[in-house]
C-alpha cells in the first residue's frame, strides 16, 4: 500500500477500513492542528466518542480538558488521537462496556498511528497510558517506572497516565493528588516542547 501524503488521505483510509473487532460502527479520527507543540495519544475511543465521532468527548475527555486548562494549554492547540481507532466493547444488556485492546490489535493500528504523527509533526508526543506506550514504543513499558520524558522512534515523547485511570481512583484525596500529578506532567510536556522549539 502506498503511504498517503496528507492527513486527509490517511483519514479516508482509516474511515474506510473494517474495524478489527467487527463491532464498531465507525472509526474515530484524531483532531487538532498540524505542527502542534503536543500530540496526545490515548488508548481507543469509548462509547460517547464513537457516537459523536470525536476523540476524548466522554468522561475521560472532560477530565483531560480540565487538566489541560489547569496546565495552561488550550485544547484547540493540541492534536488528540488514539492508538486504536475503533471502539472495542462487550455488550451488557443495552450498555456497551469498554474492552481493552490486545497487543495484536494495537500492532494492527500502529502503522496508521505512525503515519498520522509523521503528517501531524508534533514537537512532543504524549503517551497517555499503557496502550499508547505500547503503540508508540513498540513494546510494553510500565507507566509508573517510565513516567516523564521519553523517545518514540527518534522523536521526543512524554509518558503519563490515561485520564480514565484517575476516574477509577475511589479515594477522593488520592484522586485529587493523581490529578495534580497529571497536570504537572502536561506542564512538563509543554516545557519540553518549548525547549524543542528553541533548539530548532
Amino acid at each position: 500500500m502506498t503511504a498517503p501524503r496528507t492527513l486527509k488521505a490517511l483519514n479516508r483510509l482509516i474511515a474506510d477500513a473494517e474495524p478489527l473487532t467487527g463491532f464498531a460502527a465507525r472509526a474515530v479520527l484524531g483532531e487538532g492542528p498540524l505542527h502542534p507543540d503536543l500530540a496526545l495519544v490515548g488508548e481507543q475511543p469509548g462509547d460517547q466518542e464513537e457516537v459523536e465521532g470525536r476523540p476524548f468527548v466522554g468522561p475521560a475527555g472532560k477530565l483531560l480538558d480540565r487538566a489541560l486548562a489547569e496546565a495552561g494549554i488550550g485544547r484547540g492547540a493540541v492534536y488528540v488521537t488514539n492508538a486504536v481507532k475503533h471502539f472495542k466493547y462487550e455488550q451488557r444488556g443495552k450498555r456497551r462496556l469498554h474492552a481493552k485492546p490486545n497487543a495484536g490489535e494495537v500492532k494492527h493500528y500502529r502503522w496508521w498511528l505512525e503515519k498520522e504523527l509523521d503528517l501531524v509533526k508534533p514537537k512532543v508526543t504524549v503517551a497517555m497510558g499503557a496502550t499508547a506506550i505500547l503503540a508508540l514504543a513498540g513494546k510494553a513499558l510500565p507507566v509508573a517506572k517510565n513516567r516523564g520524558p521519553a523517545e518514540f522512534g527518534g522523536h521526543a515523547g512524554f509518558i503519563t497516565v490515561h485520564p480514565s485511570s484517575l476516574l477509577r481512583i475511589p479515594d477522593r484525596v488520592a484522586r485529587h493528588q493523581a490529578f495534580a500529578q497529571f497536570v504537572a506532567d502536561l506542564k512538563a510536556a509543554k516545557e519540553l516542547a518549548r525547549t524543542k522549539k528553541k533548539a530548532a
